[in-house]
């Protein structure tokens, strides 16, 4: 029994649990995840192998003339006379095809991207290989479903996001989808469990006017406090940026004042200069020998 289960294909053992699931629109939709999900292995899994042949060739012929290029160049160093006749004939053009051959396995390496596409067509394999897994046990992200029934679509829809990515990386990402706005709520209420996604809270509805509905007792929408929490951090931020701004045209007023009653002072200060002339000073008349002393007629002694 070992046996056959290891010569078994993964398309066998999957196949088979796809016949046993109880779908609501079976078997149609068991031929949907066939077709779409089944299948898509099968052909990356086709994909990735014939890639790594051509990868796995071409590698391993540029290592071996990396190595075998160095060493005829310098068995080409040695005394001529021991080298047997032609013998550098010989290596010229070995060691030119040996070029001619590892930069041709570059170029085609390059040209098609097989390493590209081989580490992409395995990453592709295993995820839906994941993916498959985990809605057949019921795991993961479809652990709070009771059925196949009830993530049926939620598993088609990751088999395509799956699909379109790969697309996108390989036709270097100019998918349609590349510039698509993030959706703050649709990413949160994907977090979210089942029984919580999608869910509105209705007000009862009743012939009394809605003054006298008591709103106390309802529970708040998560996701509309969550959008008023960020707007009051949006506002709270524009506020910082209006503070910073106005103190910075508040710190440039204060020094133009500063300037300004400076140079308010220093013209005082010129005109009281220019008001009391030299002559005016009364220490001047001491320096010029006019003492009032000296002036006193003789008679007077």
């Amino acid at each position: 029994m070992s046996l056959e289960f290891q010569r078994s294909s993964y398309y066998d053992r999957v196949n088979d649990i796809i016949n046993k699931l109880v779908l609501k629109n079976s078997p149609s939709d068991n031929e949907i995840i066939r077709n779409r999900f089944l299948y898509e292995v099968t052909q990356y899994e086709h994909k990735r192998d014939n890639v790594q042949k051509y990868y796995n060739g071409l590698r391993f012929v540029m290592t071996i003339g990396s190595i075998l290029l160095p060493a005829i160049l310098s068995i080409g160093q040695m005394d001529p006379a021991k080298l047997p006749k032609n013998f550098d004939i010989i290596t010229y053009w070995a060691s030119w095809s040996l070029s001619l051959t590892i930069t041709a396995c570059n170029g085609f390496l390059q040209l098609f991207s097989l390493d590209k596409n081989y580490l992409g067509y395995s990453l592709v394999v295993e995820q839906l290989k994941t993916e498959g897994w985990q809605y057949f046990q019921l795991s993961g992200k479809y652990e709070n479903a009771k059925t196949h029934e009830q993530s049926f679509k939620q598993f088609c829809k990751s088999i395509e996001s799956i699909k379109r990515k790969q697309i996108e990386q390989e036709y270097n990402g100019k998918g349609e989808d590349k510039k698509k706005k993030f959706d703050f709520e649709e990413e949160l209420n994907s977090t979210l469990p089942q029984q919580f996604q999608n869910k509105q809270i209705e007000a009862p509805k009743t012939n009394t006017p809605s003054t006298n509905i008591p709103t106390t007792n309802m529970p708040p929408n998560p996701l509309s406090t969550l959008d008023t929490l960020l707007d009051v951090g949006d506002s709270v931020a524009d506020l910082k940026q209006s503070l910073k701004g106005a103190s910075g045209i508040l710190d440039e007023t204060t020094d133009v004042a500063k300037g300004m009653a400076i140079e308010l002072v220093d013209r005082s200060l010129e005109t009281m200069e220019e008001g009391n002339p030299t002559g005016n000073n009364p220490s001047s008349n001491k320096s010029n020998g006019n003492n009032p002393t000296d002036n006193k007629p003789k008679g007077s002694e």
